[in-house]
């Protein structure tokens, strides 16, 4: 059973675009949809996890919004990151579910349980991952993802009683 789910910002809860003002101050859009799904995990009792190769204050404060407790900005190395959250929470690889769609993403999916890529990840993405959604980054990949993964842990009652 997954418990713990890794998430890759640009290209999975975003759509990759970086907007920039004149002032240089950064945008990003996040789907909502994918946000309920991350916060309704989590008030499951699942953990989640963002690993980025990009620092943003706007990511930081996503993820207090949506209460992700582990984050993880400007990570290179992101296999490193990961196996000290897997050990920190007493987990084992094949209890977690990450998703990434780019180069930097392919160690760390190749250690998960189950692995995911949006359906815009690119081809040596697609190729070592559990399963290509159908969903585009920043478009409900991640809440594509979850509800994949709540269906295979068979827990879509309890995902549902969060709301109803």
């Amino acid at each position: 059973m997954i418990k713990l789910i890794i998430l890759d910002v640009d290209g999975c809860l975003t759509n990759g675009g970086l907007i920039y003002s004149a002032d240089a101050i950064e945008s990003k859009i996040f789907n909502v949809k994918d946000g309920l799904g991350i916060s309704t995990w989590i008030k499951m009792g699942n953990q989640v996890a963002i690993i980025t190769g990009r620092n943003s204050k706007i990511v930081q404060r996503r993820a207090e919004e949506l209460g992700i407790q582990h984050i993880h900005q400007g990570i290179r190395d992101k296999d490193r990151v990961l196996k000290e959250i897997v050990s920190s929470l007493g987990l084992s690889f094949y209890e977690v579910g990450a998703i990434g769609d780019d180069l930097n993403d392919y160690n760390m999916l190749s250690l998960v349980g189950k692995s995911f890529t949006p359906n815009d990840g690119v081809k040596e993405i697609k190729e070592i991952v559990n399963k290509v959604l159908t969903r585009n980054g920043g478009d409900g990949a991640v809440r594509e993802m979850i509800d994949t993964l709540v269906d295979e842990n068979d827990q879509r009652e309890e995902f549902m009683a969060v709301w109803i």
